[in-house]
């Protein structure tokens, strides 16, 4: 793999392992440096320059590598090879850095979640990851409170030259951690179970405020789509910011039961575009797909041979439609099928105000594939008297 994902609660090792790791990869490729980042330069002594002492240590090879605290770097002596240590407050540092020979082949973000963004990661990553041909780039964090944390929602990214691990204290030999360790855990797992899950566990609790609590994450067999009797569609329009979404689901009455099935999700797609992909997608089967209230998107795709209506909105149908998939018995979503539906569905909260509570509302936004659906099963709610918009 290229990128390394490591999530987890307090006393996961997660720091410790890639500390151990990154000396090795210096040692079996002779040809590459290393960058290690924090957010501010100023906890990076303190802490990620420490642990790789540490890893140097419990290798049994700190005699083979020089250290400098100015600048802050730690030198493989038969080689030349670097380990470089920046903070991403100062940019400018981390763009300046040239190896004498090679190039940076790894790079560790170390609390990772507390960086600006995924913009930010991936400038950094265009100046580091040059002139080579293999990379091995790290990322560790305990995961953020709210599902909605940019980090939380970056993990959930599935590319087949990424891995993602998630390890707790449990996976711990308890004699690395000592008595008092479990101690702690255990006291805060009796008097306060959701702090347990978050802290210990490195579980994205939410803030308590989940807007779907019936949602089944598992894979949608083809077996399954085969022997499913009934197909509805959506959009919800969009092109430059937001993302054009069409969506496919099931519905099954007696069991209370929706899938999603496949989705189209993109910005800056064409409507010519938007009919080649749907065409594509249903083996040109003449379908009705019911879509947001844009006249005129809707009358260019009918021009264009879909066949498209528009949903009915009135006020409130927003929380009439949500409340209704609220009701169902499941939502099951396939992870793989419709990757932006499950990160959507699974992130929704309910906003809240300056004090933390909790608004009676539900937010305007990343709920591109929760309108669609909602637009999709117009019909299914208008026989249950409920109308969505």
């Amino acid at each position: 793999y290229t990128h390394y994902w490591f999530k987890g609660g307090r006393g996961s090792t997660k720091s410790s392992f890639i500390s151990l790791v990154l000396p090795l990869l210096l040692l079996l490729n002779k040809n590459i440096h290393c960058l290690v980042l924090r957010k501010v330069s100023a906890t990076i002594k303190d802490s990620v320059y420490n642990q790789i002492l540490w890893g140097l240590d419990k290798l049994n090879i700190a005699s083979l590598f020089k250290t400098t605290v100015n600048p802050l770097e730690i030198t493989y002596i038969p080689t030349g090879q670097k380990i470089f240590f920046r903070g991403s407050d100062e940019p400018i540092k981390i763009k300046s850095i040239k190896p004498k020979f090679g190039y940076i082949g790894t790079v560790w973000f170390e609390e990772l979640d507390q960086f600006r963004g995924e913009e930010e990661i991936r400038n950094i990553l265009q100046s580091a990851n040059r002139g080579g041909d293999k990379y091995w780039n790290f990322y560790s964090f305990n995961p953020p409170k709210s599902r909605d944390n940019w980090a939380n929602v970056a993990v959930l990214e599935d590319r087949p030259d990424k891995i993602v691990t998630h390890n707790t204290y449990l996976d711990t030999p308890v004699e690395w951690l000592g008595k008092q360790f479990i101690i702690e855990a255990e006291h805060l797992k009796k008097v306060k179970p959701q702090n347990y899950e978050h802290e210990y566990l490195g579980i994205a609790v939410g803030n308590g405020g989940n807007v779907f609590d019936n949602i089944e994450v598992r894979e949608i067999t083809n077996e399954e789509i085969n022997n499913m009797d009934y197909f509805y569609y959506g959009i919800d329009f969009g092109y430059t910011i937001d993302p054009f979404v069409w969506i496919k689901v099931s519905y099954n009455a007696k069991m209370k039961t929706l899938y999603i099935i496949d989705e189209i999700y993109g910005v800056q797609i064409t409507n010519s575009k938007v009919v080649e992909l749907i065409k594509a997608k249903t083996k040109n089967q003449d379908i009705y797909i019911t879509a947001d209230t844009e006249v005129r998107a809707i009358s260019d795709l009918n021009e264009r041979g879909l066949r498209v209506g528009k949903t009915s909105k009135y006020n409130g149908s927003v929380n009439y439609g949500i409340k209704w998939l609220q009701d169902l018995e499941k939502i099951v979503i396939d992870n793989k099928r419709t990757p932006n539906a499950y990160r959507e569905f699974i992130n929704y909260e309910y906003e809240v105000d300056r004090y933390g509570n909790f608004l009676n509302n539900y937010p305007d936004k990343n709920n591109h594939t929760i309108d669609a659906v909602r637009y999709a099963l117009t019909n299914v709610a208008s026989a249950r008297s409920v109308k969505w918009g």
